[in-house]
């Protein structure tokens, strides 16, 4: 197999699945409700991680968020193995 078909494969999917998130979050209220958590939970790790100086609290709050992060995006895969 080439990797030309291999790249070609890889990129199909990616275009199928982004088709079907547009359609999950259309369609899905448990979808469209993590997609924002994660979204919002990247906007607060994003400030957290962009701060000058992090105090021991902050490091915590950081992996805390980053865990919830995780699970959210756990839940949307979940939903999109469901959905192929």
């Amino acid at each position: 197999m080439c990797l030309h078909y291999i790249f070609n494969e890889e990129k199909n999917m990616v275009m199928k699945d982004e088709d079907l998130i547009q359609r999950l979050m259309k369609e899905s209220d448990e979808f469209l409700k993590a997609k924002q958590a994660h979204t919002e939970l990247s906007k607060q790790l994003d400030e957290m991680e962009n701060k000058p100086f992090l105090t021991p609290q902050d490091e915590i709050e950081i992996k805390i968020l980053k865990k919830k992060k995780l699970a959210y995006k756990d839940q949307m895969e979940r939903i999109l193995v469901q959905h192929r």
